[in-house]
């Protein structure tokens, strides 16, 4: 049997020093796939973008489809050559849902699409009725043959579209579409999340006519075409907050650095109410050993700027050793409780019941053999390691690497003892 790359996690340091955190997948891949609105011979470059298996796989995918794409240095620069393909290869689609990104803006540019239905994380079913109701609304013909959407328009009308729930990726594809469609869009209930706003700056940089990101409703006024853009991806406050409880979770003195602090106040709010000291500056944040105060909150997921679904399972971690009982409520994804076994194999005292997850602080955590069955699964996993006494390793290591860049160094610069090792799957896990 082929050997699998598992992290190895010796716990029990406090960690301490200091983390530059990476650009924002969740801003990054809406901003490349924003590229495919090009008009011919023009040229969007983005800044700050990290060097992960998602972005990565965005990159391949936008050159299947006839874009020249380079990636160097922390910079992508794609430019429109000609035409693009319509089919798109369901090898590259189904590694990542953000595959489903380039759906609205090559219907808006080419008149067609025919896109697989996507991978990713296996954290719920997250539909895709939100955008290809927003689409047919604009005038697409829309419709699910095979496995794959099928979506054609000879030209994209503007009009009202209100979203039942504030999706962030609808609010992206819709966004990036409206700006080709003849007239006014206006999506209503729109998601309010920073990645959007720093998609919203990448098309208006390009030309894009856009007002109201951030406020639950946008206005867009389409344009006949986009011209050559630049633009900087904005720090990813999921990273800066999973390295903030690597801190909390260790009892260590951990700051993150190259943040915008105000993107993850939520979380702050609530270490704040956990009796966690920490301090915050204009781009940095500082947590402090607080174990002996570390005590019990309740929490539960939301929409921007609520609690973000993608810290809930690293902060289930944290709160594994928190003193009292803590109830975190999922409201965003019916099944992002997958962790919750890995953590009671080490130790943790968590019920699931419904969509909620009540924690029973423990003493400490012990090392053992886990799976990570998403990406902030395995962070999540990662962080009880740290804690724990003695040796854990983390099977799917593959999930982490989607979503952190050099994942495994930053925290050894932090004083964590962390390998990545070769090992046969034989391990019952």
């Amino acid at each position: 049997m082929a050997p699998k790359r598992v992290l190895k996690v010796t716990g029990g340091v406090p960690l301490n020093g200091t983390v530059a955190v990476q650009g924002a997948k969740n801003a990054a891949l809406p901003v490349l796939a924003s590229a495919i609105l090009l008009g011919g011979g023009q040229t969007l470059t983005v800044h700050n973008v990290p060097r992960l298996m998602d972005t990565e796989t965005l990159v391949t995918l936008l050159q299947s489809m006839g874009l020249s794409v380079t990636f160097s240095d922390g910079t992508v620069v794609a430019k429109r050559c000609g035409d693009l393909g319509q089919e798109l290869p369901v090898t590259l689609v189904q590694k990542m849902r953000a595959s489903s990104l380039v759906l609205g803006p090559l219907l808006a540019r080419e008149g067609r699409a025919v896109m697989p239905l996507p991978g990713g994380c296996a954290i719920g079913t997250r539909p895709m009725d939100l955008h290809l109701k927003g689409l047919a609304k604009m005038g697409a013909s829309v419709e699910l043959r095979h496995g794959a959407v099928h979506a054609e328009s000879k030209c994209l009308r503007g009009g009202r579209i209100y979203l039942d729930f504030p999706s962030v990726g609808a609010t992206e594809n819709l966004l990036m579409a409206a700006t080709l469609a003849q007239g006014e869009t206006i999506i209503e209930n729109a998601a309010r999340e920073p990645e959007i706003v720093n998609l919203a700056a990448s098309l208006q940089a390009m030309g894009a006519k856009i007002t109201g990101v951030g406020t639950g409703i946008i206005h867009i006024h389409g344009c006949s075409e986009l011209h050559s853009g630049e633009v900087t991806i904005i720090p990813d406050r999921i990273a800066a907050g999973t390295y903030l409880l690597a801190g909390v979770i260790t009892d260590g003195h951990v700051t993150v650095d190259n943040v915008v602090p105000q993107h993850f106040d939520s979380l702050l709010a609530k270490l704040e109410e956990a009796h966690v000291s920490y301090e915050r500056a204009e781009t940095k944040v500082t947590v402090f050993p607080s174990r002996k105060s570390f005590r019990s909150v309740s929490v539960s997921t939301l929409p921007y700027p609520g609690f973000p679904t993608d810290i809930q399972p690293q902060m289930v971690a944290a709160l594994s050793l928190a003193s009292g009982t803590s109830i975190v409520k999922e409201s965003i994804f019916e099944s992002r409780f997958l962790h919750v076994p890995e953590l009671k194999r080490m130790g943790a005292d968590i019920e699931v019941q419904g969509n909620s997850a009540i924690i029973s602080g423990v003493a400490c955590l012990n090392g053992s053999a886990v799976k990570a069955t998403d990406l902030r699964a395995g962070a999540a996993l990662t962080l009880a390691g740290l804690a724990a006494d003695g040796t854990t390793s983390i099977h799917g290591l593959c999930h982490i690497l989607r979503g952190y860049e050099d994942f495994e160094r930053h925290l050894a610069g932090l004083g964590a003892r962390v390998a990545v090792e070769e090992v046969q799957d034989t391990e019952g896990v």
